[in-house]
């Protein structure tokens, strides 16, 4: 890490960086363990729609990994505060996984549009549903617009081409709350009292996870694993602080600037 800085806060992708659906990452847990050894708060941050996150931590402890429900923050969680704040009654097109992150919310004629990842609702009739409802003025919430993510049987598209049809349909904008908007890495960061000149962001996504944390002031290590290309250090300008192998080597290079 770069000498001028005291790092005091790591946060961490889950999808691509600490597994890949119910496999992790070769030594992640590992890896984990020796960095809640170090000096810093730890931080899981997850653009992850398709379950909730009681389900995610679920799949997370089943695979070893020690987290805590408080140590993740989620794009769902983000949007749930969103449609609170704006007082909106949603037209939820998330997995039906990813349902009772929502409860309580009232869905009743509904005035706005909520979309993540829901590939059994991205047919025909429920994307004109949306299209309607923003073309009559609703507001739509992107969960996040993650272009794919990675599958065992290879990459997926992700929600951002159904967002992108939405608006291009209605000729609007999204309000996207996910990674690599600013203020969710900000959010993120809140609970642990640093600043992000004091952060460094994992990633498997050279967009929205490390360009996203690098825009907002942090420093940004890329991992070859997940959803990463050949090429993809080159997406973004300034390029990652740094490319690892995978969370293991990157959390040998963030101790050893710590020693």
């Amino acid at each position: 890490m770069a000498a001028r800085r005291v790092l005091k806060a790591v946060l961490v992708d889950l999808s691509g960086t600490l597994h890949v659906e119910d496999t992790a990452i070769p030594g992640a847990q590992e890896a984990l363990k020796r960095l809640r050894n170090a000096p810093v708060v730890i931080r899981f941050v997850t653009n992850t729609t398709k379950e909730c996150k009681r389900t995610l931590l679920e799949r997370l402890r089943r695979l070893g990994f020690d987290i805590s429900e408080d140590e993740i923050f989620t794009s769902l969680t983000a949007a749930r505060n969103l449609v609170e704040q704006r007082n909106v009654r949603p037209l939820l097109l998330v997995d039906s996984s990813a349902l009772s992150d929502f409860e309580g919310i009232a869905t009743h004629s509904p005035n706005a549009v909520v979309i993540g990842l829901a590939p059994e609702h991205f047919n025909y009739q429920t994307m004109n549903e949306a299209f309607r409802l923003a073309l009559d003025g609703a507001p739509i919430v992107a969960i996040h617009k993650a272009r794919y993510y990675k599958k065992k049987d290879g990459l997926a598209l992700g929600p951002g081409p159904f967002v992108t049809a939405l608006e291009y349909a209605t000729d609007t904008k999204a309000t996207v709350v996910g990674k690599p908007e600013k203020t969710f890495f900000l959010e993120a960061l809140r609970s642990t009292g640093c600043l992000p000149e004091e952060a460094v962001m994992i990633g498997d996504d050279c967009r929205d996870d490390v360009g996203g944390a690098q825009d907002s002031g942090m420093l940004g290590i890329l991992v070859k694993t997940g959803k990463y290309r050949p090429g993809d250090e080159g997406k973004i300008q300034p390029g990652p602080h740094l490319t690892c192998e995978s969370f293991p080597h990157a959390v040998d290079h963030i101790l050893k600037d710590l020693i």
